[in-house]
């Protein structure tokens, strides 16, 4: 029931767009599986000049992970784009979204 609580909360929080807020809070959703190995992918070409390339990843779907493809971002004056990734601690794998940071 936890387990519920805590998927239902993640999704009304993914629609309210308020996620990035407290996944930074510590508000996680923890996955015993862990994620596969990063494809080694080439990116393609930059659709526009400065085009920053976000490598594909990892999505969890409640039952089996799903490769997610890299795509392209504008880029942010002063800003640089930390890319997400799979952690782990002694609750299992989480996963932290990419997001830009202030310079």
């Amino acid at each position: 029931m936890k387990h519920v609580r805590k998927l239902l909360l993640l999704g009304a929080l993914i629609i309210a767009g308020l996620l990035p807020a407290l996944s930074e809070a510590g508000v996680r959703l923890y996955v015993r599986v862990r994620p596969p190995a990063l494809r080694v992918v080439v990116a393609p070409a930059a659709p526009f000049a400065g085009a920053i390339w976000v490598h594909g990843h990892w999505r969890w779907n409640g039952h089996r992970h799903l490769w997610v493809d890299g795509h392209h971002v504008k880029p942010r004056k002063g800003f640089v784009y930390l890319p997400g990734e799979w952690r782990h601690d002694r609750s299992g794998w989480y996963w932290v979204d990419g997001h830009w940071r202030r310079i």
